[in-house]
C-alpha cells in the first residue's frame, strides 16, 4: 500500500514528525517498507507564465519567449520545447537555481546563457528535467490559476513524503487511507476526520434490474444510474497527483474517480456504460465454456468456480476482480451505472492468479472489504462524478441495495488475566477497555473479562489471541519489560541412533552434490510421466497455471533444475533436494500438522549428470553412470549395507534401474532416466537419479565396541563355476546362509568367461572368484578346521546355486 503523507494527514494529523509516524506505524504491525520524498531536491524553480513565444532568428526548433516570473520585468528565455506558447504557465528555473542531481550525483546549476546568439536568463522545465516523471513531450504545463512567482515545490506540494506499507494478509482494513488514519487515531489519540457523505438528490426513479443468484459469491450489491455525464472532462490535477503518489496513473475521469475512492476508503467499485448493458444484470457463478474479454484485453474462459456479472447477452465482468470490455466506459459514454458490492473473500481468492494477473480490487476483496458502507461509498463516488463530469443535464437515480448474506460477527471474550500472561506484563481491565474504545470496537465488560463484537471492517478478529494482540499493539511494544526467562534453556539432545537433517545435508554435499530448494507444487506433466500418477492432488489456487498439482516425487523437480542449468551451459550437474511429497492415504487423520487423507513424508533425492569427475590429467573423462551413484549411496549409508535388486519405475530406464533395500525393506529407487523422458525433456544425455525415504536415511546404527582380534585371519580363494544368471548378491547370500561362523567376510574379486565354450565351462556358465576371510577370535585355526569351513561354504553354494569348484 503506497500513499502520500499529506493525504493521510488530511484524515488524522498527530503531532509527530514523518520519521516518528513511520516508526509508529511499523511498531503497530503496519511495516513501513519504504519512505521516500515525492520529488528529488531542487531549488529556485518558480511558476512562470509565457507572455510571448517567437521563433528564434537563427534556429528553426528554438523559440524566444518573454516570461513573467513575478518580477518587475519579463525575462527572456530561449526554449526548444514543442509546446512552448503564449498563455501557458510552466516551471521556470531562474538564474542560480539548482536542478535535481544527474548521474554524477551533482546538482545542475542554472546560469545566464546564450543560444545561437540570443541571451537566455533561465530555463523552462519539463517534468522529466525536474524528475517528476519520465515524460518528455515538452514543458510541464501547470493549471491556468497557478500563482505566478510561487515556488514550484510549495505549489505542487513536492516536499510531501511517500509511504509504502508492507501489510500482512490479515490487515485488509489497512488498504485505504481512511483505514490507516483510523489506526493512527487509535494509536495516538489524535482526532479522526470523517468527512460527511451526504446523499445526492435524485432526478428520476429509474433503476437497473439486478438479480443475485449466488449468495455465497455476493453478500451485498448496490448501484445507481447516472445520466448525462461528460466523460471527456479532465481529471483535476489534485486527484491526478494523489493517484500518482499512490502508484496509480491517471486513465480517464470515471476510472480515476473509482480508483480514488478505492484508495480513499478501500472500496473497489465498477462503472458500466449503461447503454451497453442488455436488460439487467445477473450475479452468479460462471458456467463452463463461457468466455469474457476483460479490460486488459485478455479473453478468458470461466467455469463454475469463478464469479461473474452477466447481462442478457453474456458476461460483463469478473466478479470482484476486473470489468469486461463489452460494457467499458469510453469518450462516447453518456449514461453510466455505478456498482459497489461485497464479494465474499473465499469467492475471490486465487481467481486472478488462475489467469496470471492480479488487480487492486481483487487484492482487497480477498482480504475482506467492509460490507456495511456500499451505499455511502456510492454516494461518495456520485459526488465526485457530479463535481468532475457533471453537466447541466446530469441526473442521478436512486441507489438500489440488495443484501443476501453478510459475515456474522461473533462476539469474542478477552480474559484480562490471560492477556497479561500472554503479553508478559501486567495489564488492567481499564487499559484493555481503553484500547478497544480507541479502536472503535463495541464491547461489554464482566468480572475480569471483556466481550468484544468485531466491527464490519475487521476480518482479522476471530479468536481471543487476536484481541490480546490488539491490546499490546495499541499500548505499545515498547512497554514490554526486558524479563529474563524463568525456565532454564536446555538444548534438545538428539538420539545417537538418528542423525540430523543438517548433518545429512553436509554428508550429501561431501559427495559433490549441491542442494536445491523447489516448489512442492509442480507441473501435472511431471507427475504423469515421471511419477506415474494419473490423479495428482490438485491445487485450488495455484500461483501459476502450470504449477497446478502437488508432487508425489522429487524427481521431476530435479530434472527441471537440470534443464535450468543446461540452458546456462553447465556441463556437469550434481544436485540433491530434501523435501516433502504428498500422497493420498486414507489412514491419515486431520491434525495440527496433518491434512485428512494426505500423507506428507520427507524424501531425499539426487541427480548426477555429465562427467563422473571434474577434468583432470590422471584419468580419461567418462560420463557418470549407475554404479557411480550406487557408490554414493553406499558411502552415505556406511557402515550399514544396502542391497539392490532390479526394478521398474515410470521415470527410469527399465534395464538400468534398481530398488534400494535396507535390511530387506525397500526404501527407494536409483537408476538412469528413461530414454523416452531424456528425449521428451530435451536432455543431451541421460542423468542418473535416486529417491529415498528420509527416515531410512537418517537412521543409523550405533557403534559397538569390539576388542582387537588376538588371532590372525586366514584367506582362501574359491574359483566357482556358476550359471550366467547368478548375481553377486545371490552369491554373497549363499555364503552368508552357509552358517559357517569362521567366515568373517567374502569379496568377489574376479569374473571370467572364456571366449569359446569349453568342456569345463560350457555355454551359459562363467567363473566367479571369491576371497574368503576366516578367523577364530580365541584359537589359532588349523588346516583341518579351515578345510571343513571352506567345504561347508562350497556345499552351500552347490546346494543353492548349483556352483562347483573350478579345476
Amino acid at each position: 500500500m503506497q500513499f502520500p503523507e499529506s493525504w493521510l494527514r488530511s484524515f488524522c494529523n498527530p503531532q509527530l514528525t514523518t520519521q516518528e509516524l513511520a516508526d509508529l506505524l511499523t511498531m503497530s504491525g503496519m511495516e513501513v517498507e519504504e519512505l521516500r520524498p515525492a520529488a528529488p531536491p531542487f531549488t529556485g524553480i518558480v511558476v512562470a507564465e509565457i507572455l510571448e513565444a517567437e521563433p528564434h532568428p537563427n534556429a528553426d526548433k528554438l523559440r524566444v519567449c518573454k516570461v513573467n516570473a513575478g518580477g518587475p520585468e519579463p525575462l527572456q528565455i530561449v526554449c526548444g520545447a514543442p509546446n512552448a506558447r503564449a498563455g501557458i504557465r510552466v516551471p521556470l528555473a531562474t538564474i542560480g537555481a539548482e536542478l535535481p542531481p544527474g548521474e554524477d550525483g551533482k546538482p545542475f546549476k542554472i546560469g545566464k546563457g546564450k543560444l545561437r546568439g540570443v541571451e537566455s536568463f533561465g530555463m523552462l522545465c519539463s517534468a522529466r528535467e525536474l524528475k517528476l516523471s519520465d515524460e518528455h513531450g515538452g514543458l510541464l504545463e501547470l493549471p491556468a490559476d497557478a500563482p505566478v512567482g510561487e515556488d514550484i515545490r510549495r505549489f505542487l506540494n513536492l516536499d510531501d513524503q511517500i509511504f509504502t506499507l508492507k501489510l500482512t494478509p490479515n490487515l485488509g482494513h489497512g488498504l485505504s487511507l481512511y483505514g490507516i488514519a483510523r489506526e493512527l487515531s487509535a494509536l495516538t489519540g489524535a482526532p479522526l476526520q470523517t468527512p460527511a457523505i451526504e446523499p445526492i438528490a435524485t432526478g428520476f426513479a429509474d433503476t437497473l434490474p439486478v438479480r443475485i443468484e449466488a449468495a455465497d459469491l455476493c453478500g451485498r450489491f448496490s448501484g445507481r444510474i447516472i445520466r448525462g455525464v461528460n466523460t471527456q472532462a479532465r481529471t483535476p490535477a489534485w486527484m491526478v497527483e494523489r493517484l500518482a503518489r499512490c502508484g496509480q496513473r491517471s486513465v480517464s475521469p470515471l476510472v480515476d474517480i473509482s480508483n480514488y475512492v478505492m484508495f480513499e476508503y478501500g472500496r473497489p467499485s465498477h462503472i458500466f456504460d449503461l447503454d451497453k448493458i442488455a436488460g439487467g444484470l445477473e450475479v452468479r457463478w460462471g458456467r463452463k465454456g463461457e468466455t469474457l474479454k476483460l479490460l486488459n484485453g485478455n479473453t478468458i474462459e470461466v467455469d463454475e468456480q469463478v464469479g461473474v456479472i452477466a447481462d442478457e447477452k453474456g458476461l460483463e465482468s469478473l466478479a470482484g476482480i476486473m470489468g469486461g470490455d463489452a460494457t467499458a466506459v469510453s469518450d462516447a459514454t453518456r449514461n453510466i451505472y455505478v456498482e459497489a458490492a461485497f464479494w465474499w473473500p473465499e469467492a475471490v481468492m486465487g481467481r486472478g492468479r488462475r489467469y496470471n494477473f492480479s488487480t487492486d480490487a481483487g487484492h482487497r476483496f480477498e482480504r475482506g472489504v467492509d460490507p456495511q458502507l456500499t451505499v455511502e461509498h456510492i454516494e461518495r463516488i456520485t459526488q465526485l462524478i457530479l463535481e468532475i463530469c457533471g453537466t447541466p443535464q446530469t441526473q442521478c437515480g436512486p441507489v438500489t441495495d440488495q443484501v443476501t448474506q453478510l459475515p456474522e460477527r461473533k462476539p469474542l471474550q478477552l480474559r484480562v488475566a490471560r492477556a497479561a500472561k500472554v503479553i508478559g506484563m501486567p495489564v488492567t481491565q481499564a487499559e484493555c477497555a481503553g484500547v478497544f474504545r480507541r479502536l472503535g470496537l463495541s464491547f461489554s465488560e464482566g468480572e475480569g473479562t471483556i466481550t468484544v463484537t468485531p466491527p464490519s471492517w475487521r476480518f482479522d478478529l476471530q479468536i481471543e489471541e487476536d484481541l490480546i494482540e490488539e491490546v499490546i499493539r495499541v499500548l505499545g511494544y515498547g512497554r514490554l519489560p526486558a524479563t529474563p526467562p524463568v525456565a532454564p534453556v536446555v538444548a534438545k539432545t538428539r538420539s545417537e541412533s538418528r542423525r540430523g537433517v543438517h548433518a545429512l545435508r553436509h554428508a550429501v554435499a561431501a559427495r559433490d552434490y549441491f542442494e536445491t530448494i523447489n516448489f512442492s507444487f509442480v507441473e501435472e506433466r511431471w507427475e504423469r510421466e515421471l511419477a506415474g500418477n494419473a490423479e495428482p492432488i490438485r491445487l485450488l489456487n495455484p500461483i501459476a497455471a502450470p504449477l497446478s498439482v502437488m508432487r508425489t516425487s522429487l524427481i521431476g523437480s530435479l530434472v527441471q533444475v537440470l534443464r535450468h542449468n543446461l540452458a546456462r551451459k553447465a556441463a556437469r550437474v550434481r544436485v540433491f533436494e530434501i523435501g516433502r511429497v504428498f500422497l493420498r492415504d486414507a489412514r491419515v487423520q486431520q491434525g495440527d500438522a496433518s491434512v485428512n487423507g494426505i500423507a506428507q513424508p520427507l524424501r531425499l533425492a539426487g541427480l548426477a549428470y555429465g562427467p563422473a569427475d571434474a577434468p583432470q590429467w590422471a584419468a580419461r573423462e567418462r560420463a557418470v553412470d549407475f554404479f557411480d551413484v550406487k557408490g554414493d549411496l553406499e558411502a552415505l549409508f556406511a557402515p550399514r549395507v544396502l542391497s539392490f535388486e532390479a526394478a521398474e519405475h515410470p521415470a527410469l530406464h527399465p534395464g538400468r534401474s534398481a530398488r534400494v533395500l535396507l535390511d530387506s525393506i525397500a526404501i527407494g529407487v536409483v537408476g538412469e532416466l528413461h530414454p523416452k523422458w531424456r528425449q521428451g525433456y530435451e536432455l543431451p544425455q541421460a542423468p542418473v537419479v535416486f529417491e529415498l525415504e528420509l527416515d531410512a536415511v537418517l537412521a543409523r546404527s550405533l557403534p559397538q565396541g569390539q576388542a582387537v582380534p588376538r588371532q590372525q585371519a586366514v584367506q582362501r580363494d574359491l574359483a566357482l563355476i556358476v550359471g550366467e544368471a547368478v548375481t553377486h548378491d545371490a552369491l554373497m547370500q549363499a555364503i552368508a546362509d552357509s552358517g559357517e561362523s569362521l567366515v568373517r567376510s567374502a569379496r568377489l574379486f574376479d569374473v571370467f568367461k572364456p571366449a569359446q565354450p569349453t568342456a569345463e565351462m560350457p555355454a551359459g556358465e562363467r567363473s566367479m572368484a571369491v576371497r574368503l576371510e576366516l578367523r577364530d577370535d580365541e584359537n589359532t585355526l588349523t588346516d583341518e578346521r579351515i578345510e571343513q569351513a571352506v567345504a561347508k561354504v562350497v556345499a552351500s553354494l552347490g546346494e543353492r546355486l548349483g556352483a562347483r569348484l573350478r579345476g
